[in-house]
């Protein structure tokens, strides 16, 4: 289902890759702590941007749950 592009200005992830995602998630907690934060294989077993990508790709729950981490990163950092 896509959002209409009316409502996408209230999307804070709008514009936003999930590989930047991912990098910066990677970056600040390091994959043992993203590991943590959410436990799934691509984060734990031999990690990579590419592996991560792919899978969540591929699973939306995931996917969700790296966005949400992701806005909790930004609201403790207050950056883009």
């Amino acid at each position: 289902m896509s959002t209409p592009l009316n409502l996408q200005h209230n999307n804070p992830l709008h514009g936003i890759t999930l590989e930047k995602i991912v990098t910066d998630l990677a970056n600040y907690y390091g994959w043992n702590g993203l590991a943590k934060h959410i436990p799934v294989n691509c984060f734990s077993n031999d990690p990579s941007i590419k592996s991560s990508l792919k899978f969540l790709r591929k699973t939306p729950w995931a996917r969700d749950k790296v966005e949400e981490l992701y806005l909790q990163m930004l609201s403790k950092t207050n950056t883009r």
